[in-house]
């Protein structure tokens, strides 16, 4: 009997354990290709190990670095947390809520002595000097609390306030605790021009970056720290 030629007949009988070879991968298919880099050319080194291929990455930060939210803030102070109450132990800038809060807390324990001040006095002595009377009495409020029970009114001892140096954290000096108080009382003495002046005082607040200081703040080198 004649043998088939090779290539003819049962293909399995080819290759005994009735398998395909696998096709042949073309050169060209299925290779990665590198990004396209218009700058490389013959005589371009290779980039070294490690290196990613162009094109791949994060830019690179402006000169000087990314800017920091709170870069100006003292060491000492700690940055707000957004999620939630400070970490106990902490001390963070007060918000302006809790501090106008404390302000109307003050002003209702005042309203009694003013209202005596403005319809007794001042029609007795006339109403400008019954607002340099107001004044005194605001001014000597503020400065009894101040330089007595630990930088706190009961405004702020309510809303766990606290005013503290602004260099460093700690008690401010009495020189410094007298600036504050002055200034914040004080200026009431000028008749409506006072009144005008405490109002854009407390407001500024709302406006100074990052120390959120009133006028009374800046002069005595002070802040109100909200305390866990």
């Amino acid at each position: 009997m004649t043998n088939p030629p090779p290539g003819y007949g049962n293909p399995s009988e080819q290759n005994p354990y009735g398998q395909q070879p696998p096709p042949a991968q073309q050169p060209g298919y299925g290779v990665p290709q590198g990004p396209y880099d218009p700058q490389s050319g013959p005589g371009t080194p290779p980039p070294g190990p490690g290196t990613p291929p162009p094109g791949y990455g994060y830019p690179p930060p402006p000169p000087g670095g990314y800017p920091q939210g709170d870069a100006q803030l003292p060491p000492w102070l700690g940055a707000a947390n957004p999620y939630g109450p400070p970490t106990p132990g902490t001390r963070t800038l007060a918000n302006p809520g809790d501090r106008f809060l404390a302000r109307l807390i003050d002003a209702a324990i005042l309203l009694i002595p003013l209202i005596v001040v403005q319809f007794v006095i001042a029609s007795a002595i006339g109403a400008i000097l019954g607002s340099v009377v107001s004044a005194v009495v605001v001014f000597g409020y503020e400065a009894v609390m101040m330089l007595t029970q630990d930088q706190q009114s009961v405004g702020k001892k309510v809303m766990k306030l606290r005013v503290v140096s602004a260099e460093h954290g700690g008690r401010p000096t009495d020189n410094e605790l007298w600036t504050r108080c002055a200034v914040y009382g004080l200026p009431q003495a000028a008749y409506c021009i006072g009144s005008l002046f405490s109002l854009v005082n407390v407001l500024s607040l709302l406006w100074d970056k990052p120390l959120q200081q009133c006028f009374h703040d800046k002069a005595a080198k002070t802040v109100v720290v909200k305390e866990a």
